[in-house]
């Protein structure tokens, strides 16, 4: 049996979540065919299951008691006002779960100009945020911090409200992940630590993240930055009108495979426009 994935795991996106490494090979089951994409597709869909894959599945083996050194959540503070003005997106105090839209958005001109705007915003919060990290600050602060710039530039910050996500930013340290919630945990020397933002404005979703180090950080975690860094940076290399989307994973595993890294199947990337998670659905591992 191989062994059991690193406590240290990142995601490093393209659009959301595109490639999640983990520093020891993980367990690999039969190679996945067209009804595992149906099942991943599915996954993407159905925010229960997410969540309950992130938050309420623990073995034994993964438990506080078994390993002191594991990630522990902090107290969640209550959630941050949004000034009235900021337009919403639909889901906001919404019972309905979201889901991912039919089918790929094909945007126009305006469309893609709101998008470039979104973007451009949430990249500038995102290396602000990058800026806060530190020994000592609480992932909660950062959220605040990610928070007020958010609404300062006249926009919603995505996250909040969505499925009930409590916060406005998702912050991922060390073992978590994806979707992290900001706490009262400060960040400790030698951490490593993804920022995930994502804001809505003027209709549009700009969605991106980075994983920032934290202190005096470890070769090991250092090399799997970086290698993780290099997946993203060669399957984004490889985008163009026409390229088949499974490339993008197949790209993602190969250069992984190089340095007997994982690959987190669990997760996928998606399109980003007027809806949050939209089509199509990009598998960010090897098909065959």
């Amino acid at each position: 049996m191989a062994s059991p994935p690193s406590p240290r795991l990142l995601c490093a996106l393209l659009g959301d979540r595109l490639a999640a490494l983990s520093a020891r090979p993980l367990l690999r089951t039969a190679a996945p065919g067209r009804g595992h994409r149906r099942v991943t597709c599915q996954a993407t869909r159905t925010l229960s299951s997410l969540v309950d894959a992130l938050f309420n599945r623990r073995s034994r083996d993964d438990s506080l008691e078994s390993n002191p050194r594991r990630l522990r959540p902090g107290k969640v503070s209550p959630r941050l006002t949004v000034p009235s003005h900021i337009q919403r997106p639909p889901y906001v105090n919404s019972r309905q779960r979201p889901q991912m839209n039919d089918g790929p958005e094909i945007h126009d001109e305006k469309g893609i100009e709101c998008m470039r705007a979104s973007g451009k915003l949430a990249a500038q919060v995102l290396k602000f945020a990058g800026t806060l990290v530190n020994p000592g600050i609480t992932t909660d602060e950062i959220d605040k911090a990610v928070h007020q710039m958010i609404i300062d530039n006249g926009a919603y910050p995505s996250p909040l409200g969505y499925c009930g996500f409590p916060k406005s930013v998702c912050t991922s340290v060390n073992e978590c992940i994806c979707h992290g919630i900001p706490d009262s945990r400060p960040l400790e020397d030698g951490d490593i630590i993804n920022i995930d933002v994502t804001v809505y404005l003027n209709g549009y979703h700009g969605d991106t993240s980075a994983t920032f180090l934290c202190g005096d950080v470890d070769d090991e975690a250092k090399k799997l930055v970086q290698v993780t860094k290099e997946s993203l940076d060669k399957a984004i290399s490889i985008c163009a009108p026409g390229v088949e989307i499974n490339r993008i994973g197949r790209t993602i595993q190969d250069h992984a495979d190089k340095f007997k890294y994982g690959v987190v199947q669990q997760f996928v990337g998606h399109g980003v426009g007027k809806v949050f998670h939209a089509e199509p659905a990009v598998l960010h591992f090897r098909e065959q």
